[in-house]
């Protein structure tokens, strides 16, 4: 390997680095900003816990990821 090779991948490294670091800057002041204030100006959702229902159908649960070993649902009488 030559030094110029070298040098080359350095800045590869470096320009991509910078480039990630960059854009995450970015999409936090960009969009982190915005959800604070959605949160500052709107109530605090009831404190309701993720669970499993008899179908196995995730409720309360408004993200893609899903916990495991979540609770069964309570049956409402």
């Amino acid at each position: 390997m030559r030094w110029s090779d070298w040098a080359r991948g350095s800045a590869v490294v470096l320009g991509v680095s910078l480039a990630g670091y960059l854009s995450t800057t970015y999409v936090d002041y960009r969009f982190a900003s915005h959800e604070g204030a959605l949160h500052e100006t709107a109530s605090p959702p009831p404190a309701v816990s993720a669970c499993v229902g008899d179908d196995g159908r995730w409720h309360n649960w408004p993200w893609a990821n899903v916990p495991m070993l979540s609770p069964a649902c309570r049956q409402r009488r």
